[in-house]
């Protein structure tokens, strides 16, 4: 604990979790004795790779969208960095980049050796859940550079993670303390679709957390590497949508005004680009044919298990992507809405049915959010704040009073390329160096480190195409870069998270 940075003690607040809890105990439908169920809830969090919002569709995601109506769906949810692992760094502690010190996916910056140097993974969502009587499995894509060598972090009681697994087949996974080589799809009766040894290793826990122990609370993520590059989807599904067309946007093939040096010179998105990126997007909805089974299963699971209807099924992304929009070839990594603007969809106990919550939220409140929702809060201090009084709330719900009116995103770059590097950065799809954003209902403004300055009114450019900073008024150029500056300098507490809106 001692290699923790900035850590500070959080208020106590066990009457509220205890309020929580008692909340969220589900009653047995009709008068009914259901099986006994656990004090806590169980909290199921499937978290995919690069899924943007135009593959949440009754068309490619069925299941999903069933799911989402039956509970509550964040419209302004944002991720704290466009860039896998320190999306997911943020997820697991509840930190922004700059208390996780994780920035790139590789490099003494980035990857699992950067979270374990700073002491990240002593604080997590693991670790608070494990500390009051949860069983916690992690599955599938951990944090980038994991090696088979290294032992299982504090807190996850089940193990089952991989190595490299964006191509699909040919991968490991560490289940627990064994080694387990997957091979091709050649190998006979033996499915190796990495997405499908994930739902069938996700229904294995659910059921033996049922049958083996009916009262323990569980908290279980299945962390997909679909949809990200290379797209492999599987084999069954290789043959679908033979003429799909991408879903362009007003932003798609067109050039920003006033551009920053990063994104300045790109080629116009051409007939053979416009193919290319029709012909990734037909991959991409393939290959989330499999996730959206993976969440039927579970769903189907957990209803077969009797668990359902005491468990919050959470669904999300850690970053989204742009392809053509900006006239950039498919990429992440930028602060448009396209890379940071990502789905949430949270489904259980006491949530209305069909809840559109417009409050501002992020990635870094994830923690708190199952912490409150588990009846307990994190053990040192965060960025984030709990989610779980929104949830709770009628539908259309909007931000209370004192909530955050944006949300701060930040980047180190540009991204190097390199042999372990999954987020190649290929020519033409945007390599921006370090910034910090601040993206609110008014705007989007990104402040780099090399001096350039981007603002989008979004309520004249909902797109953020025109950079009109050069207009803006010194005054607001000065607020906003003072609100950049106290956010920057500002750690481990909700604070940190509390933007406010400068126009």
């Amino acid at each position: 604990m001692s290699k923790l940075l900035h850590l500070r003690p959080v208020a106590a607040a066990a009457a509220i979790a205890a309020m929580f809890v008692a909340m969220l105990a589900p009653s047995a439908p009709g008068g009914v004795e259901a099986q006994p169920a656990p004090s806590r809830p169980n909290i199921v969090f499937v978290l995919t790779d690069d899924l943007a919002w135009n593959l949440v569709t009754q068309r490619f995601m069925p299941h999903l969208v069933a799911l989402e109506r039956k509970g509550a769906t964040f419209t302004d949810y944002f991720v704290s960095d466009s860039l896998c692992c320190p999306s997911r760094a943020s997820i697991f502690t509840g930190r922004l980049p700059h208390d996780t010190h994780v920035y790139d996916n590789t490099g003494p910056n980035g990857g699992d050796k950067a979270f374990d140097a700073h002491g990240d993974q002593y604080s997590t969502i693991a670790t608070d859940l494990s500390a009051v009587g949860y069983r916690t499995a992690m599955m599938g894509k951990y944090l980038n550079r994991y090696h088979m060598s290294t032992p299982t972090p504090p807190g996850w009681t089940n193990w089952d993670v991989a190595d490299w697994g964006y191509p699909e087949f040919n991968y490991t996974l560490r289940q627990d303390n064994k080694v387990v080589h997957y091979g091709g799809p050649s190998e006979k009766g033996k499915d190796n679709y990495l997405t499908d040894v994930l739902s069938r290793l996700g229904d294995q826990f659910v059921s033996n957390m049922g049958s083996r122990r009916p009262s323990q609370p569980f908290f279980l993520e299945v962390a997909t590497f679909a949809p990200h590059a290379p797209y492999t989807p599987a084999p069954k599904y290789a043959k679908l949508y033979h003429r799909l067309k991408y879903p362009k946007t007003p932003a798609y093939g067109v050039a920003n005004t006033a551009l920053p040096e990063w994104l300045k010179d790109f080629p116009p998105i051409g007939r053979k680009a416009q193919a290319e990126i029709a012909a990734a997007f037909r991959l991409r909805a393939q290959d989330v044919k499999s996730v959206d089974d993976l969440i039927a299963s579970l769903v189907s699971t957990l209803r077969r298990t009797r668990a359902f209807s005491n468990t919050y099924f959470v669904f999300s992304s850690d970053n989204g992507l742009h392809m053509g929009e900006h006239d950039m070839m498919p990429g992440k990594l930028t602060a448009f809405d396209t890379d940071t603007h990502v789905p949430l969809i949270i489904v259980g106990p006491r949530i209305p049915a069909g809840s559109r919550i417009s409050a501002f939220a992020e990635n870094i409140d994830l923690r708190s959010t199952f912490d409150a929702l588990a009846g307990t809060e994190p053990k040192e201090g965060v960025d984030g704040r709990s989610l779980a009084p929104l949830l709770l709330k009628a539908k259309g719900t909007s931000a209370p009073p004192g909530w955050p009116q944006g949300v701060l995103v930040e980047h180190m770059g540009p991204i190097e390329k390199g042999p372990d590097q999954p987020d190649m950065v290929e020519p033409n799809s945007g390599n921006p160096p370090s910034y910090i954003a601040l993206r609110t209902r008014l705007a989007l403004y990104v402040q780099y480190k090399d001096g350039a300055r981007e603002y989008y009114n979004l309520k004249r450019d909902p797109y953020e195409l025109h950079n009109v900073y050069v207009s803006l008024l010194a005054k607001v150029k000065a607020a906003l870069q003072k609100e950049v500056a106290r956010l920057e300098s500002c750690h481990n507490t909700p604070a940190c998270s509390k933007v406010t809106a400068v126009s």
